[in-house]
């Protein structure tokens, strides 16, 4: 778990604060990974304070991080600096929070960033590093596992090293977020819910932290009565609830399949997770349901066709990819999933899509 965590508007400006008794001298510094969208952004960057050889580096977010792009990362950091960073520290949404886990662990772990896609292979602690997210759902900044797309699939790396140490969470760092990504990145923490309460992993903990969230989630994407604001720090909440209650668990056939459309067509996340989800009403139907609702009042038109021309071979691709994350199968379907989750019936759900 995260073991500090700051909430509230303006609590970003507490940064500086919270990083200055974790540097380690002046040849150690802090790296900054900014979203690019925040490049020349006045209101957000002037209040990072750079000392001695501390650096922003922004990065870019229309795909999501490859191992081959943190391997980079992490090269540039050896060649340009004497000693390891004092501190990663991630500011953006979840890619850019997922970049600074898995530079951070890979600082410390020799190796290719594809040899740890899986659970539990990294055997070394990460160097401190703090997430800040700019947009809320993905559950990224209190989940155990960074995403990374590799040379033969898209998996995280899951371990206990991966969580930060600390999380700024500063709802008004949010309230610049287009419409629909803010739709499609709630429905990140949304689809949480549902796969974690609906699967065959769930627990008290996990059960009670998913059951808050999605209670958030109903009262931001089908509710009147709140401001923009109140709005802006539920969802925060929701999505830090929502990661919680996976961490406990595991998430479902939403995820696995969205896995399979991220590697071979580079679909995003969030949109990905709400493409697949729009088809799943024979595993999820409530949810569904609901999601069909949320779609409606927020007047949201998801991509269709995008599997339309794909090769035989391609889908096999995506179904591979999907198919490799059993966790996440056993707990949508349970031990026996392999009898109920066909080859077959993937195709026939991705040809929908």
């Amino acid at each position: 778990m995260v073991s500090r965590v700051v909430f509230g508007r303006g609590s970003f400006n507490q940064l500086d604060e919270i990083l200055a008794p974790k540097r380690n001298g002046r040849h150690a510094p802090f790296i900054y990974y900014v979203d690019d969208v925040f490049k020349g952004n006045r209101w957000l960057t002037s209040r990072i304070n750079l000392s001695y050889k501390d650096k922003i580096i922004y990065v870019p977010t229309l795909e999501e991080p490859k191992t081959s792009q943190i391997d980079q990362l992490v090269e540039d950091i050896i060649l340009e600096f004497s000693e390891l960073p004092s501190g990663i520290i991630g500011i953006g949404g979840g890619i850019v929070l997922d970049v600074a886990k898995a530079v951070s662990l890979m600082l410390t772990n020799k190796g290719e960033a594809k040899d740890y896609q899986g659970w539990d292979l990294i055997k070394q602690p990460s160097i401190y590093h703090v997430g800040v997210p700019t947009i809320s759902g993905t559950g990224s900044e209190v989940s155990r596992t960074t995403i990374l797309t590799g040379p033969e699939r898209k998996l995280g790396i899951n371990s206990d090293y991966t969580p930060f140490h600390q999380v700024v969470l500063d709802p008004e760092l949010t309230k610049d977020v287009p419409k629909d990504q803010w739709f499609y990145t709630g429905m990140d923490c949304f689809v949480h819910c549902v796969e974690s309460l609906d699967g065959t992993y769930l627990n008290a903990f996990s059960q009670s932290y998913g059951e808050k969230a999605l209670e958030m989630c109903k009262e931001i994407f089908l509710g009147d009565d709140l401001s923009k604001e109140e709005a802006q720090d539920k969802l925060m909440m929701a999505s830090w609830h929502g990661g919680m209650s996976i961490a406990y668990s595991q998430v479902g056939v939403a995820h696995a399949m969205s896995y399979g459309l991220g590697y071979l067509l580079g679909v995003k996340h969030g949109i990905g997770n709400c493409i697949v989800f729009d088809h799943l009403e024979d595993y999820y139907p409530e949810g569904v349901k609901l999601f069909k609702q949320m779609k409606a009042k927020h007047n949201i038109t998801l991509p269709k066709g995008i599997c339309a021309d794909l090769e035989p071979h391609q889908f096999d691709k995506m179904i591979d990819v999907a198919l490799s994350l059993e966790p996440l199968w056993e707990n949508a379907l349970g031990k026996d999933w392999k009898k109920e989750m066909t080859r077959e019936k993937l195709l026939d759900l991705y040809k929908k899509m």
